[in-house]
């Protein structure tokens, strides 16, 4: 989960997903378990993309399953643990999001005709992060989620990639409100 200066990370470890975390702090701090050494704006996210992607490629060698998810999103414990349980063991590179299509008139070669996800959430399997190519080349900013849609459509392309959209009523953005809570999760906006 990408954290700056605004996430409160006490809320995240109060939470089911607390023991499965890594975060990808701005800079090194407490709770980080790793940083880009860069400030989160919009413009440096397809770069904060990139440096996470790689980092979890070579620090989690052993985990099957993986979600990005930004930090003003919570996902639902019962859908996401049956989606592992679903997909355990798939053959294919998995990638599960907000199913969006990008074309690029620039980048016609490495963003151009690709399948992405909306940045809120995606889940993805070990057999798509091996596949990925970290070091996709683009001219000019991009927006992140792009950016890993073009690591899918220039590193996978030679793989039959499982593209699943997720259930967006199981995935909360920027505001939780069920029963008795009406939660901002995004009180305070990072860009």
């Amino acid at each position: 989960m990408p954290v700056n200066n605004n996430t409160d990370m006490q809320f995240y470890q109060n939470t089911w997903m607390a023991d499965h975390l890594f975060t990808v702090c701005d800079f090194a701090g407490p709770g980080c378990a790793m940083s880009c050494n860069e400030k989160s704006t919009w413009r440096a996210l397809d770069r904060k993309t990139k440096c996470f992607t790689r980092a979890i490629k070579q620090v989690l060698a052993s985990t099957e399953f993986f979600i990005k998810q930004d930090d003003d999103v919570l996902a639902d414990q019962d859908y996401v643990h049956a989606l592992m349980d679903k997909y355990r063991g798939h053959p294919d590179p998995l990638f599960i999001s907000d199913i969006l299509h990008h074309n690029d008139r620039i980048n016609v070669f490495s963003l151009s005709g690709i399948t992405h996800g909306n940045g809120k959430f995606y889940m993805f399997n070990r057999r798509l992060l091996d596949c990925l190519n970290v070091d996709v080349g683009y001219i000019g900013q991009r927006y992140e989620d792009t950016v890993f849609g073009g690591m899918i459509h220039t590193g996978c392309k030679d793989f039959n990639v499982t593209y699943v959209q997720e259930k967006n009523s199981k995935i909360w953005h920027r505001k939780y409100k069920n029963k008795n809570k009406d939660i901002d999760l995004a009180y305070i906006r990072n860009h």
